[in-house]
């Protein structure tokens, strides 16, 4: 029998779609999270604190390949670092990791706190893959839908996204993680690259809602490096093909409404 596959993150928004690729692909998968939960057709879930690295080993044991989707607003670096030690002292062959577009360009706390869980993969001596992915379809509904509770909402001018579909993320790490350790992959995006002002205007579409909206200038920095688009995928970059109109068509039904998201120039 395979010997299984631990996802870490495997109850989060792209685990929900890696864990039954990998069933399908035929391995038993191993899901790591704090809390646990209830046994799956070749799935279990072990319990295990990456940030204080307490019951890693055992949840590593007899594990050969392991999938790093566990992520959060921070603590990203100790975590990816109690993961790594763990992985060596487990004989781990191959070490998969998602980060984010732009992560070794921008200069934001969070996202240098990304670079770092990056660095202890690179750095850790065992085979690892590295897929920079833009920020998934459901991370951006979930930021407009917060935008959108204030009566008047502040835009940042020339701040522009790639929305990428979960699933595609979740097929292409999946084809990764069972491949050969390839390094830094290409990046992946979305088909198109939209302004926030844009993406906005198609959510407020898709919910009948409307709100005043107020540009702002991005300071610092960070804001330069958003300006100057930074946070967007490197030349050679995979994109995606599911558009953010599709994914919130499908999301936000509103029959008859039209979706007012225009893609800019790459």
């Amino acid at each position: 029998m395979n010997a299984p596959i631990l996802v870490t993150g495997g109850t989060g928004t792209l685990g929900r779609h890696v864990v039954p690729l990998l069933r399908a692909a035929g391995h038993p998968v191993r899901v790591l999270s704090r809390r646990g939960g209830p046994p799956g057709d070749g799935v279990t879930h072990v319990t295990a604190d990456l940030t204080t690295g307490s019951e890693l080993e055992p949840a590593l044991h007899g594990v050969a390949t392991v999938l790093h989707l566990a992520g959060g607003a921070k603590g990203d670096d100790r975590a990816a670092a109690n993961l790594v030690h763990a992985a060596r002292r487990a004989g781990v062959t191959h070490l998969a990791h998602i980060s984010v577009t732009g992560v070794d360009r921008v200069p934001l706390a969070w996202l240098r706190a990304k670079l770092d869980a990056e660095r202890a993969v690179v750095d850790s001596g065992l085979p690892w893959t590295v897929l920079r992915a833009a920020q998934v379809h459901d991370l951006v509904l979930t930021m407009l839908t917060a935008m959108a509770k204030l009566p008047v909402v502040p835009v940042p001018g020339g701040l522009r996204l790639q929305p990428v579909d979960a699933a595609e993320v979740a097929a292409r790490l999946v084809a990764l993680t069972l491949g050969a350790p390839a390094g830094l992959a290409p990046d992946l995006a979305g088909p198109a690259t939209l302004g926030l002002d844009d993406l906005l205007a198609g959510y407020l579409a898709a919910t009948g809602r409307r709100r005043l909206r107020l540009p702002v200038r991005l300071p610092g920095r960070a804001g330069r490096a958003y300006r100057d688009g930074a946070n967007l995928a490197r030349p050679g970059a995979t994109r995606g093909v599911r558009t953010w109109d599709d994914f919130l068509a499908e999301r936000l039904p509103r029959p008859g409404g039209q979706l007012t998201s225009r893609p800019s120039r790459d």
